[in-house]
């Protein structure tokens, strides 16, 4: 839930420093259906069917980053495409070599106050973990308490250049490309 409201943070960043939302619409995306595709898949192993077959689960969040790999490669010309990827990568790669689970540090779940109930979670805390410090190991304690990790923050620090290029006001954008050409 924490990743939701980073995300509506990222986006209430643009209207405050004078960029415009709509001009979202005018980003032309390739295969736009991969990336809620992912996230739709991730939302039912984790949140509405946990249980059953774990390495049916697993293997379906490996695959969420597959779809998500696959838009990001296709928009990869977009503004922070190249960061948001990069992020996912790091991301993906922890999982991967954790046998399709996000490693989690022990101690980061603890100072977020979480606790693992029973069924699939795509971050856990795992035996002996590889690549642990790609792994959640930022623990964001309060009201909606998770961990995050360096892929995380990259993900985010990418969807704020997408945003804010993106959204700019046209003649911040003239007055950018202005000093590009000079240099």
């Amino acid at each position: 839930m924490i990743l939701v409201v980073l995300a509506g943070l990222c986006i209430l960043s643009v209207p405050l420093a004078g960029g415009r939302l709509a001009r979202l619409a005018d980003l032309r995306l390739r295969a736009l259906w991969l990336a809620p595709a992912a996230l739709a898949a991730q939302v039912v192993i984790v949140n509405i069917a946990p249980g059953g077959n774990r390495a049916v689960h697993e293997a379906i969040h490996i695959g969420t980053y597959a779809l998500l790999g696959g838009f990001l490669w296709l928009n990869r010309g977009v503004a922070g495409a190249k960061i948001i990827a990069l992020g996912a990568l790091l991301n993906t790669a922890a999982i991967v070599t954790n046998s399709g689970v996000m490693p989690a540090a022990v101690a980061a779940q603890r100072l977020a106050g979480l606790t693992e109930g029973r069924g699939f979670h795509n971050s856990a805390a795992v035996a002996h973990p590889h690549l642990l410090w790609l792994g959640d190991i930022i623990p964001v304690p309060g009201p909606l308490p998770n961990v995050l990790s360096v892929g995380d923050c990259i993900t985010f620090a990418g969807m704020l250049v997408l945003l804010h290029r993106t959204c700019r006001p046209r003649t911040a954008g003239r007055a950018l490309a202005q000093v590009e050409n000079v240099l």
